[in-house]
């Protein structure tokens, strides 16, 4: 499956043009927050986005809140906001986990992580989505100091998904790192397609 991942979009139309472009060759999408500035034109960007026909799930940054982004995904049929959800396509389970950006533990997704581990089998592939970057990684790294979620990392060690989109900083757009064999990519705006 061809995976077209983007974040930190901030209305950008350049960066949206970008991915309407890509998205002829992904499966499907994933947005891992901050689309707009401030919710300006949410439902305009998502329109856009839902003319690609192609699934888009997405998450929530810290320019967005959770109850307006939910609200405002439930109007278009190919939008689905997966924010603290999980989604399964054959073997591939999506799951998200939106907002943060300045905390670094986030007690809600230490619940997550406990129910996680019952719906998983050993054969699945896990896909995280998350706004906020793992700690101790290249993706949360500035001004020689780290800034990202502690608990996003626990979470990665203990599930181990193959995937973790993620982004924030903006300055790490493009970067990619591991924990483990966990594949960990800021895609930046304009997007990156992914294979898994």
């Amino acid at each position: 499956m061809k995976l077209l991942c983007f974040v930190d979009l901030h209305g950008s139309l350049s960066a949206l043009k970008a991915i309407e472009k890509k998205s002829k060759h992904a499966d499907l999408i994933i947005c891992a927050g901050d689309l707009t500035i401030f919710e300006q034109n949410l439902d305009y960007y998502l329109s856009k986005l839902n003319k690609l026909n192609k699934t888009v799930f997405i998450v929530h940054g810290n320019h967005e809140s959770p109850e307006v982004m939910k609200k405002s995904c439930s109007l278009f049929n190919n939008i689905k906001f997966i924010h603290g959800k999980h989604f399964r396509i054959d073997n591939d389970i999506f799951f998200g986990f939106g907002g943060g950006g300045f905390s670094m533990v986030e007690p809600n997704l230490l619940k997550d992580i406990k129910k996680f581990k019952n719906i998983a089998k050993e054969e699945d592939k896990i896909i995280l989505i998350t706004h906020a970057p793992p700690y101790n990684t290249k993706l949360d790294y500035l001004m020689k100091e780290h800034h990202g979620n502690k608990t996003i990392r626990q979470f990665i060690e203990k599930i181990k998904p193959i995937l973790v989109v993620c982004g924030h900083f903006h300055e790490n757009a493009g970067k990619e790192d591991k924990i483990k064999n966990s594949l960990l990519i800021n895609p930046g705006p304009k997007g990156r397609i992914i294979e898994v």
